[in-house]
C-alpha cells in the first residue's frame, strides 16, 4: 500500500484496521512505521506538522457532514512542532497577539449576534399589540443560534442573513412548539425532510397568528408558552435542545 509523498496528505476515510486508510478511488493506504496520530482540536500544531513532511488527513463522513478524525504524521515531526509552538506560544508577544486576537472575535460575535437579532425581527413582523413577544423571541432565537461552534444555520455563510434568520426561527419553534422531538420518523431517505417542511407550515402559521391584532389566551398558544418555558430553563442555567 501507498505512502504519502514528501509534503503532501492525502485525505483518506478510516477503515476497520486502525492503522490503514482508504482514499476516494479504493486504495488503501497504510501508516509507515514511526507515525503517530495527532487528533484534531489545534489548528495550528496541525498546520506546522502538515507543511513539515507528509502526513495523512483522515475524515468520516456521517449523514451530510464531514468529521475530521486529525492526521497521522511522522512522530518526531510532531513533537518538535508541538516544542516548538509551546515557546512561541509563551512569548509575551503571542500572548499579547493572542489577547488581541480574542478581543477583535468577541467584538464581531457581539455585533453578529445583535445584526441577527434584529434580521429575526424583521421576519417576524410581529403585530405592535405583540411587540414585547416579538423582541423577546427574536432574543431567544438569537442567543441559541449565534454562539460561536453552535453548529446551526446562523453560523453558515452559504445563504443570505435573511434567510438564515427565517431558518433559524423555524428550527427554534420545531423544538420548542411541535412534537418534533416525540416523532417517530421512519428511516427512509426524504422522510425527515418532509417532516422538517410539513412542521415549518404549521410554524408559519403560527407566527402569521401574531402578525395581526387577534387576542389570545398566551396560556393556550403553543409560541407563548414555549417562550415562556424556554426563558424558564435559560434563567435557571439549563439548555434546551440545539436548534438545527
Amino acid at each position: 500500500m501507498p505512502a504519502a509523498r514528501p509534503h503532501e496528505s492525502p485525505i483518506l476515510a478510516p477503515t476497520s484496521d486502525p492503522r490503514v486508510f482508504a482514499a476516494e478511488d479504493g486504495s488503501l493506504h497504510r501508516v509507515p512505521d514511526g507515525w503517530a496520530h495527532l487528533p484534531p482540536g489545534d489548528a495550528g500544531l496541525t498546520r506546522r506538522v502538515k507543511a513539515s513532511g507528509p502526513s495523512f488527513t483522515i475524515v468520516e463522513e456521517g449523514g451530510r457532514k464531514t468529521f475530521s478524525r486529525g492526521i497521522w504524521a511522522a512522530a518526531d515531526v510532531i513533537e518538535a512542532a508541538r516544542a516548538e509552538l509551546a515557546v512561541e506560544r509563551a512569548s509575551p508577544q503571542y500572548q499579547k497577539r493572542r489577547a488581541a486576537s480574542v478581543e477583535r472575535r468577541e467584538r464581531a460575535q457581539s455585533a453578529y449576534a445583535v445584526e441577527f437579532e434584529l434580521e429575526v425581527r424583521a421576519f417576524l413582523r410581529f403585530d405592535p399589540s405583540y411587540a414585547d413577544l416579538e423582541a423577546r423571541l427574536a432574543r431567544a432565537v438569537a442567543a441559541h443560534a449565534t454562539p460561536v461552534g453552535s453548529g446551526t444555520v446562523a453560523r453558515t455563510e452559504r445563504i443570505s442573513i435573511d434567510r438564515r434568520a427565517e431558518a433559524a426561527v423555524l428550527a427554534w419553534m420545531r423544538h420548542q412548539t411541535t412534537a418534533y422531538e416525540r416523532l417517530s420518523i421512519p428511516r427512509v431517505r426524504g422522510a425527515r425532510r418532509q417532516v422538517r417542511r410539513d412542521l415549518a407550515q404549521v410554524s408559519r402559521s403560527l407566527l402569521d397568528l401574531h402578525r395581526r391584532e387577534n387576542a389570545h389566551t398566551p396560556a393556550a398558544c403553543p409560541l407563548c408558552t414555549a417562550l415562556l418555558r424556554d426563558e424558564a430553563a435559560e434563567s435557571g442555567g439549563a439548555r434546551a435542545p440545539g436548534r438545527r
